[in-house]
């Protein structure tokens, strides 16, 4: 019997590239997110592609339940969906600072706790929180979005201990810099929150940094971090974390082993 898979953020870059690796490997794959559309080219694959808003708990619900009903099971599930907001503290409103945490931590929590009872009873289960080298490291306006990531990391780590005994493995992947829009959108909403008043001139630094960055042929391929998180679903004992992509190691690196005042130096000079 094929297990099953459910990724969100299935609509576009590494979770629809990884969507199509899975399904080539075997693996009975739903691809979920909120724009169906974005979605037909996996469905004329074979992958069933389903609705999910993770800012909806009904719909988060009905995701899982439509899932399990015709499935029975679900073995795999990669939290995959996120975005990065970014803005100076200062600027960005609360309301948006709460939808960032809703979508990158609240909706991969609640999913989460819905497939676990399936994979608790079959004695098998494996959890691929997608979170990203921001996990790690950080830097200037990416505040909110920099917190959801740790609070992925450390999420995940008190999780693997819990379901451990039930068969159940817990597995984050770290990404670095990635060829999708990523960069531009978050440096768009910066401008947009802050690149006028007190914070104008750093920010718009920062904000045409993300730009020359995300257009740089530097960043890593989509389809190198599908196949990673393919393995990451896969391997027989997998790895507690996947590192891969574009300054990942290198700038986990850097910080644990120099130091924050030396981590720190090495940003600014970024965006001078």
């Amino acid at each position: 019997m094929s297990k099953v898979v459910l990724i969100t953020g299935a609509s576009s870059g590494m979770g629809k590239s990884a969507a199509k690796i899975l399904q080539s490997q075997g693996y009975k794959v739903y691809g979920a997110a909120r724009r169906l559309g974005e979605m037909q080219d996996l469905k004329e694959k074979g992958i069933s592609i389903i609705s999910l808003d993770l800012t909806k708990d009904e719909s988060i619900v009905a995701c899982v339940n439509e899932i399990i009903e015709k499935e029975g099971r679900l073995d795999v599930l990669v939290n995959n969906a996120g975005y990065g907001s970014y803005g100076a503290v200062e600027d960005v409103p609360i309301a948006e600072a709460k939808r960032q945490f809703e979508v990158n931590v609240f909706g991969l929590a609640r999913i989460t706790q819905l497939v676990l009872p399936k994979m608790r009873e079959h004695k098998y289960g494996r959890i691929v929180n997608i979170s990203s080298m921001g996990g790690k490291v950080y830097t200037p306006f990416g505040a909110w979005y920099h917190a959801t990531k740790h609070a992925v990391e450390g999420w995940s780590d008190c999780l693997r201990l819990e379901v451990k005994e039930f068969g159940i493995d817990v597995v984050v992947v770290e990404p670095g810099g990635i060829k999708t829009p990523w960069g531009g959108i978050a440096a768009d909403n910066l401008k947009k929150t802050s690149g006028k008043g007190a914070y104008a001139t750093y920010a718009n630094k920062v904000a045409d940094g993300l730009v020359k960055t995300y257009s740089s042929n530097s960043l890593t391929d989509v389809e190198v971090l599908g196949n990673v998180i393919a393995k990451a679903a896969t391997d027989k004992k997998p790895k507690i974390r996947y590192v891969k992509g574009y300054m990942a190691k290198p700038a986990i690196a850097i910080r644990k082993w120099f130091g924050d005042r030396i981590f720190d130096k090495m940003i600014v000079s970024q965006f001078k």
